[in-house]
């Protein structure tokens, strides 16, 4: 492992966040030392063989077009794709890959070890070291400095990790692998407020032990579509996962074991994903449900070590085998190793700014689960975007910073930095108010030039999702033409959909549900010219524009009146416990969180519209006062 003596980012941590850190940093022209307890561990697939999902497979497009590494390594390793939510509005369509965790790891792995501006260093972090006020490196356990300008921490669940398996406790931060003791200390030190979190992971199962024949096959897409957008040829396999379902034998053993979870007889203290419950919460929660689903997922092509997705658990190890033991097929089941929670520190996120930066110490930053998410994909747009911020911050140059209307990471921001996670926060679509206009098939428009102009990207990058983008352009002005009912009535009749009797604008046929622009691609318009992979994407983008035109129009009207509010900066040192008017809860929501602008501050839970009114005046009056002095 190289090691240099001083670095301009420091990186702690190896996981999907680090990664993207690291790679980001570098790609913004800074020297990176990328520290991890042990080097084999590079974006490990700690949790399920997977990446994407709902929200999270556009949070994984984003990251691409920002020219992030997760995208293109999951379609690298992917063994199965499907599109979820085909059955809803095109706005809330998610891809998620299941991966090959072997291949995917090694992918990244050596994408790090490859980049020439990332040194990887194999060492315990301990703390901090701040010099004058500001971050100026972190100590090693064996007292060693290792200097730099800026630090990223994405320590994940190792911050005095501690893994549950019934009375059973370990000490770890995942299995197998040693916690991280001394940063929590190290932070609260600074003044920083911190909590506990609590997530889980199924058991492995041998998979020799299971009756495959008893058990449902479930394929991907057949026409799948890629995570990255830089493919030339994108041709995936399309491996089975299997499916089963518990029942009540299994449920009643659960039950009557239910004081034996760590959750349940008090041992746990930090609050679990509420979105991704244990199957104990599901029996405990939802007793009306008779079944559960369950999803046997392999981990690697060739694997004996399947993913029992769905059966999250802290139980002890022989309740979880004898549960699983009354479902067909589970008879001789047997563990590659049991279901375990794991308990772990968090810092309040409120206590950063858009850029990720600490607002405590200057060149501080803090990505992943140590900020209160859970995830692959949230842990690793914020960590593109901390890493990035603290290259350009370095250079001088501006904050890259993503509004809500902008990205499902700017969503996802803006939420941690603004509202309480009492819970590990994981992104649905639901959180976007802006969803319509945040579409897996635009993230190369909405974010390229960003990436580009703040080096996330390079030109030839960029002129790979500019030629997407125009395609998209060409099929929308060819869409103007006229068809004659001779040439279209055959496939609109087909569609379910009254024929035409005049000659009429494609465009306005298409606003029918039940046609597409690809229907009619002999005999109005040309094929768009991309790559392969991306000719039903830009048909579909296309088409999307034309049939929710509307729609978005109006949604980019209401964003147009939020920016005037995001425009309103506040200063940090506002002293809101002075300001007459204001509630006293929103007196010290405001004073703890500090919000960086008066739209942040609106979104603040407690801050009521009268509030927001009294904030305004305020506002207003310390600017005319500033010009007039």
């Amino acid at each position: 492992m190289k090691h240099k003596t001083k670095y301009q980012v420091i990186v702690v941590g190896a996981g999907h966040a680090g990664v993207e850190a690291s790679l980001a940093a570098a790609r913004c022209g800074s020297r990176v030392a990328l520290v991890t307890l042990t080097g084999n561990s590079i974006a490990r697939m700690s949790c399920n063989p997977s990446i994407g999902g709902l929200a999270k497979g556009q949070i994984v497009r984003e990251i691409d077009a920002l020219g992030g590494v997760m995208g293109v390594a999951a379609d690298f390793s992917g063994i199965q794709f499907k599109m979820l939510n085909k059955s809803k509005g095109r706005a809330v369509w998610s891809p998620r890959a299941q991966v090959d965790k072997r291949k995917y790891e090694k992918y990244v792995n050596k994408r790090i070890l490859k980049d020439p501006l990332i040194d990887l260093i194999e060492a315990e972090v301990v703390s901090t070291v701040i010099t004058k006020g500001k971050i100026s490196g972190v100590k090693t356990i064996d007292n060693s400095i290792i200097s730099g300008e800026a630090v990223v921490l994405t320590n994940g669940t190792f911050l005095n990790g501690l893994i549950h398996i019934g009375n059973i406790k370990i000490p770890a931060g995942r299995m197998g692998e040693s916690r991280s003791v001394g940063i929590t200390e190290s932070l609260e030190s600074l003044g920083m407020k911190h909590g506990r979190l609590k997530t889980g992971t199924p058991p492995r199962l041998f998979g020799n032990s299971v009756d495959w024949k008893k058990l449902e096959k479930i394929y991907g897409d057949d026409n799948p579509a890629p995570f990255s957008h830089y493919h030339k040829h994108f041709n995936p396999p399309n491996t089975p996962c299997y499916t089963i379902l518990t029942n009540n034998n299994a449920h009643d053993i659960i039950n009557d074991n239910l004081m034996r979870s760590p959750m349940y007889s008090g041992d746990i203290s930090g609050v679990g994903p509420r979105y991704c419950p244990s199957i104990e919460d599901k029996i405990s929660r939802f007793k009306d449900k008779n079944t559960h689903r369950l999803i046997c997922e392999p981990e690697w092509v060739g694997s004996d070590q399947i993913y029992l997705n769905g059966f999250s658990t802290s139980l002890p190890e022989e309740v979880q085998r004898r549960a699983l033991q009354c479902l067909p097929g589970f008879e001789n089941i047997e563990f590659v190793r049991p279901g375990y929670a794991i308990e772990y520190d968090y810092i309040y996120p409120y206590q950063l700014k858009k850029t990720l930066e600490t607002k405590i110490v200057p060149g501080l930053y803090l990505a992943g689960q140590i900020n209160g998410t859970s995830g692959y994909e949230e842990a690793a747009i914020q960590g593109l975007i901390a890493g990035a911020n603290a290259a350009l911050c370095l250079r001088g140059k501006g904050a890259f910073v993503l509004g809500r209307p902008n990205a499902y990471a700017g969503v996802l921001i803006d939420d941690l930095i603004t509202k309480s996670t009492p819970e590990p926060y994981r992104m649905f679509t639901s959180r976007a108010e802006h969803r319509l206009v945040l579409r897996y098939t635009n993230a190369n428009r909405r974010l390229g030039v960003k990436a580009l102009g703040c080096g996330l990207i390079d030109k030839t990058k960029f002129s790979i999702l500019n030629k997407q983008i125009v395609a998209t352009d060409k099929a929308l002005f060819e869409s103007k033409v006229s068809v004659d009912p001779t040439q279209v009535n055959k496939k609109i009749l087909a569609s379910g959909e009254a024929p035409i009797t005049q000659k009429t604008p494609l465009k306005t046929l298409l606003k029918r549900p039940g046609l597409l622009l690809a229907d009619f691609m002999d005999t109005s318009i040309s094929p768009p010219l991309v790559a392969k992979p991306y000719k039903d994407e830009v048909l579909l983008e296309a088409d999307t524009l034309i049939k929710y035109s509307g729609y978005i129009k109006r949604t980019d009207k209401q964003i147009k009146k939020i920016k005037s509010k995001e425009a309103v900066k506040l200063w940090s040192h506002i002293d809101y416990r002075s300001i007459e008017g204001l509630s006293a809860e929103s007196k010290e929501k405001l004073f703890s969180i500090k919000p960086e602008t008066l739209g942040q501050a609106m979104r603040i839970s407690g801050v009521t519209p009268a509030d927001v009114s009294v904030l305004t005046v305020f506002v207003s009056r310390q600017d005319r006062v500033s010009r007039e002095t």
